[in-house]
C-alpha cells in the first residue's frame, strides 16, 4: 500500500510539472519551462526508487520531499518566491532537514539490525550532520554548474548566496542530528533496561 501511496503522490506532482512545462514553452517562457522540465525528473526519483529498487522511503520524507520541490520549483522560480529574499535560506533550512531524515531512513536500512544496538549516539549525529551538509554541498555544486555552463544565474548573490544557504542546509541538517541523538541515546538505554 505504501508503495503504491509513493508512486501515486510523485506521479501527480510529474504530472502537474508536464503541464506547466508544455504550457510555458507554449507561451515562449523557457525558464519556467526548463525548472518544470527539472521539476519531472526531481518529482520521478520517489517513482522511480519504487519502481526499480528495493530502497523504499518512509511516506512522511516522500511527502516531505514533494512539499519541498512545490516550494522551490514551483513556488520559487516559477511563482517568483524566491524575490522575497528570504524564501531561498528558509528552503535551503527545510532541504538540510529532509536530507537528514533520508540520511537517518537510508543510515537504518544499510545497517545490520543487531547493530543499532551497539552505534554510539555520538555517531548518529555526525552521520546524520554530515549527510545533510553533503547534500547541500552537492546543491551548490549543482548550482555553480549551471552558472559556469549554461549561463544560469542560480547563484545570484554569488559567495554569499552559496554560504548563506551552505548554513541553513547545515542548521536544518544539525536540528535533526540532535533529534536523532536524543533518539538513539534513548533506545540505547531502553535497550540496556531490559
Amino acid at each position: 500500500m505504501k508503495r503504491k501511496l509513493v508512486m501515486v503522490i510523485s506521479l501527480l506532482y510529474v504530472v502537474f510539472m508536464v503541464i506547466l512545462a508544455v504550457y510555458y514553452r507554449n507561451i515562449g517562457e523557457s525558464f519556467k519551462s526548463t525548472v518544470a522540465m527539472g521539476g519531472i525528473v526531481c518529482g520521478a526519483v520517489p517513482l522511480v526508487l519504487a519502481l526499480f529498487t528495493k530502497l523504499q522511503f518512509n511516506l512522511p520524507i516522500v511527502f516531505s520531499y514533494i512539499i519541498f520541490l512545490i516550494g522551490s520549483q514551483y513556488l520559487g522560480s516559477i511563482l517568483g518566491w524566491y524575490g522575497l529574499g528570504w524564501w531561498d535560506t528558509f528552503m535551503h533550512f527545510v532541504s538540510g532537514a529532509i536530507i537528514a531524515f533520508a540520511g537517518i531512513a537510508l543510515y537504518e536500512r544499510l545497517i545490520h539490525r543487531d547493530a543499532g544496538y551497539e552505534i554510539s549516539p555520538w555517531f548518529v549525529f555526525l552521520f546524520t550532520a554530515s549527510f545533510a551538509a553533503f547534500g547541500g554541498v552537492l546543491w551548490e555544486v549543482y548550482e555553480f554548474s549551471c552558472d559556469q555552463f549554461f549561463k544560469m544565474t542560480l547563484q545570484g548573490g554569488g559567495n554569499k548566496d552559496t554560504m548563506t544557504d551552505l548554513i541553513a542546509d547545515t542548521i536544518g541538517g544539525l536540528a535533526i542530528a540532535v533529534w536523532a541523538f536524543i533518539r538513539t541515546k534513548i533506545k540505547l538505554k531502553k535497550v540496556r533496561t531490559i
